[in-house]
């Protein structure tokens, strides 16, 4: 083993005695669905949770540094690409399912019927007789909640929204406290409770102002500045229609206090139908392109469509710019949760 390797692997070593030390859990959004297809039942069925790069045998060796991690990735699937950048970032999910994940955190699993919640068993197998399936990378998992999905409308908005990740995986450590409240939401049977029916109450009104209240279009963009003020942003900018480039506003956080994000946002004033589509997912690109943004958002009062989720995760794919997709039901729980400074 080269010095290089034994380094890497002392480091790799010593942060897993520092985390079991510090017993500190962590949570991660994972999508179940390699090459495509939905496998939330079969990992119910076995108590697992699945990922795929199956074809690129030989990552469960702990001595692998990070760049002969990806290697392996990138000869397996990426051989044709010019750049490291995909390998990179499928790399970053199977490290992510191999080495972050530890026995007793959280892998938080969005299908169809809401979302799944499990508390991570063991650590990670292979098994060759499922490469053909693309699923042979597996960790076993307790289900939680009985097995059962959790309704969305029971997450804050921020679980909602890294629940929508562009991709297979997310870290989500910092919603830990977020996914145990959901578990003991969903415990009670989804019992109603003074908070809950305040929250559901608020959110179906703002929601119902959204699409009836006395807001135009240039309101509803003044709103999201607001809120957008509100989360964060050191600043936010209203492009006149004069200078638009393919985005309604520009946001500007700081990240560490010292780190510039700039944010292209598009705002759509629209009732549930019909659903943003993907012209509107492309006048942001151009938007992201012209401001020189690091990520996109599009903000409706309405809903999205299949094909605009779709494209906005193959930009992602294709870039590595996220854009966020952020529906009329998510923006009014961010109104209901951060408030609403005063729009200038």
């Amino acid at each position: 083993m080269s010095t290089t390797s034994q380094g890497d692997t002392l480091v790799h070593n010593l942060s897993r005695e520092l985390l079991v030390a510090d017993n500190k859990k962590s949570a991660f959004i994972l999508r179940i669905a390699p090459g495509g297809q939905d496998r939330v039942p079969e990992a119910l069925e076995n108590n697992q949770i699945i990922i795929g790069w199956a074809e690129a045998e030989g990552l469960l060796d702990v001595t692998l540094t990070w760049e002969q991690f990806r290697g392996i990735i990138s000869v397996a699937y990426y051989g044709g690409e010019t750049n490291l950048r995909k390998a990179g970032a499928a790399g970053g999910h199977m490290w992510r399912f191999i080495r972050a994940m530890q026995i007793g955190d959280f892998a938080v699993v969005p299908n169809w019927n809401g979302f799944y919640i499990a508390e991570i068993t063991g650590p990670p197998t292979y098994d060759q007789s499922k490469v053909e399936e693309d699923s042979a990378y597996r960790r076993p998992v307790k289900w939680l909640n009985g097995k059962q999905p959790i309704v969305r409308r029971l997450a804050r908005a921020a679980l909602i929204a890294r629940m929508k990740v562009q991709g297979t995986s997310a870290d989500a450590s910092d919603l830990v406290a977020e996914i145990e409240d959901c578990l003991g939401l969903a415990g009670r049977g989804h019992t109603p409770t003074f908070q809950t029916d305040l929250q559901a109450r608020l959110v179906a009104e703002v929601l119902h102002e959204l699409h009836e209240g006395r807001i135009d279009d240039f309101g509803f963009e003044r709103l999201i500045q607001s809120v957008l003020r509100s989360l964060g942003a050191t600043d936010v900018r209203l492009i006149p229609r004069i200078q638009d480039k393919g985005a309604d506003l520009v946001a500007t956080f700081l990240v560490a206090g010292a780190f510039q994000q700039v944010v292209a946002v598009q705002a759509k004033h629209w009732k549930p139908n019909p659903p943003v589509g993907t012209d509107v997912v492309e006048q942001l690109i151009r938007g992201i392109e012209a401001e020189s943004a690091n990520l996109g958002m599009i903000v409706t009062s309405g809903a999205f469509s299949t094909e605009a989720i779709q494209s906005a995760a193959q930009y992602f794919e294709d870039t590595g710019i996220r854009i966020e997709l952020v529906d009329g039901e998510q923006f009014a729980k961010l109104i209901v949760e951060n408030g609403i400074p005063g729009a200038s």
